[in-house]
């Protein structure tokens, strides 16, 4: 694909234009680092052209704080200043889905907590409430069995309009990996903790 000119481009009976502006699913998978940091780098292109952004964080603790996270906020309260680029919402699972009372599902019970965030991202695709997703460490509650794949991918292929979707985590299903129209594989080559270093701040959050 040189110059981001396709090889090859099929008889559809769509413009250009039309081919253009179809909805992407992306997936990175894999065991390297980076998956979540290009997909927030995804995030912030599609903040620039002034998309509704909607982040859910699967897995990770509501209490957890990571940079990309800081980063998004502040460009989400730039939106609602000065009215540039598009709105940012921040989820993360357990006690962080906003749409749950505290008393609604125990803090303890991971499943039922993954469950309620991936019914309420099935409301809003429905709905069209944002048009670039991040569904942050969605394949491991898929891998789990706490979502069903199947319904995630059928949910996924109807949503309407043109909102994109990038999904993050290891062992991205098959299925999945299937359905999307851009898929990375993060390959770890050399890491600082295989040298026994700790994680650092600016590079790890």
């Amino acid at each position: 694909m040189p110059k981001g000119v396709p090889e090859s481009v099929p008889e559809d009976g769509l413009t250009t234009r039309q081919r253009r502006n179809q909805p992407v699913l992306a997936v990175h998978t894999g065991a390297g680092k980076g998956k979540s940091t290009a997909a927030f780098g995804m995030a912030m292109r599609a903040w620039n052209q002034a998309l509704p952004i909607g982040v859910f964080q699967f897995v990770k603790s509501a209490k957890w704080k990571v940079g990309e996270e800081s980063a998004l906020r502040a460009l989400g309260d730039l939106h609602e200043r000065d009215g540039v680029g598009g709105p940012v919402e921040w989820h993360k699972m357990g006690q962080g889905w906003s749409w749950l009372r505290r008393d609604e599902t125990a803090e303890d019970d991971h499943a039922a907590a993954a469950r309620a965030g991936w019914d309420e991202i099935a409301r809003r695709l429905a709905v069209e409430t944002h048009r670039f997703y991040v569904l942050d460490e969605f394949t491991y509650p898929l891998k789990w069995g706490w979502i069903d794949t199947d319904e995630v991918v059928a949910v996924l292929r109807a949503r309407p309009g043109n909102q994109h979707v990038v999904i993050t985590g290891r062992d991205a299903p098959a299925a999945l990996i299937e359905a999307a129209d851009l898929v990375t594989e993060m390959t770890k080559v050399k890491h600082p903790m295989d040298a026994g270093r700790k994680g650092q701040r600016g590079i790890e959050w």
